[in-house]
């Protein structure tokens, strides 16, 4: 007895950009939806339905995601609602290779199928699944290469003592990519430095600031984000106590190099002579 066909339910995802001419057949949208609408039907012993929703993006590039059919797509498919996708080429999908692998990772995660109408790429079938891998092979390629890229202008970046970002230091706040002494967090800083000295203790100091309500490094993303200073633990004060920055240097998988930001003149004696301390800033 043949097993029954599950249904499974299609979505067509259509795109031309403001710069192709969309009184061409091949870029127009529905010219995209028939193709798209025409191979489901091709599939309908497969269980191949339409679902009732068009994910159409008139004028916009394929050079991003920022495209409101396609947010809509991917949160249909977050919801459980669509089992496969249909586009006529790839680069109607995106014209990234990155954002590529990232889609299909995405559909593989939620189990949906994936289908190019004139490029016989179909996740459901075996060399429609070969394409695909030799695709993502790309992808994880490029992957690497950026990251590589990206920590090679790190280390490149921090050599030259220059700040190449993440959460600044309590004490310092960063203008035009720069460390820049913070002066009300700068007099916090020497006041925790001096009373470490004094009590020789971090689980006491920790008590201390926060009885007086001293906080972490509260400060503001470069994409706008407020972020809330929290309680400081003696973690918290381990990392400020032993932080190379505090003496104008930027280390780097182990290795020194003068910062760029501003460096102190000198250092304040805690007592002893090999004890480094927070260094002297301006009032």
């Amino acid at each position: 007895m043949k097993a029954p066909v599950t249904c499974q339910r299609c979505a067509v995802y259509c795109r031309v950009s403001t710069d192709e001419r969309l009184d061409q057949s091949f870029n127009s949208i529905d010219a995209q939806r028939e193709a798209g609408q025409a191979f489901i039907a091709s599939q309908r012993t497969e269980g191949w339905i339409p679902v009732a929703d068009d994910y159409d993006d008139g004028g916009f590039s394929g050079g991003n995601m920022d495209r409101p059919a396609l947010k809509r797509l991917l949160a249909d498919i977050d919801a459980g609602k669509i089992d496969i996708v249909v586009v006529y080429k790839i680069d109607r999908l995106t014209r990234n290779l990155a954002d590529f692998v990232k889609m299909v990772e995405l559909f593989d995660q939620r189990g949906v199928g994936f289908s190019a109408v004139t490029q016989q790429i179909n996740s459901a079938t075996s060399m429609g699944r070969l394409m695909l891998n030799i695709l993502l092979s790309f992808g994880q390629f490029e992957r690497e290469v950026t990251g590589k890229r990206i920590r090679d202008n790190i280390a490149a970046g921090k050599a030259k003592g220059m700040w190449m970002g993440g959460t600044p230091p309590l004490g310092y706040d960063v203008s035009h990519r720069q460390l820049v002494i913070n002066e009300a967090e700068a007099k916090i800083v020497r006041g925790i430095w001096r009373r470490f000295v004094e009590l020789k203790s971090t689980t006491a100091l920790a008590r201390e600031l926060n009885q007086r309500g001293i906080t972490t490094k509260a400060w503001t993303t470069a994409d706008g984000k407020f972020r809330l200073g929290r309680p400081i633990t003696k973690q918290n004060l381990y990392k400020i106590l032993r932080n190379p920055l505090y003496i104008g240097v930027i280390r780097h998988k182990g290795k020194d190099h003068p910062g760029e930001h501003p460096a102190p003149s000198s250092m304040t004696n805690c007592g002893s002579r090999r004890r480094r301390c927070w260094p002297r800033m301006p009032d």
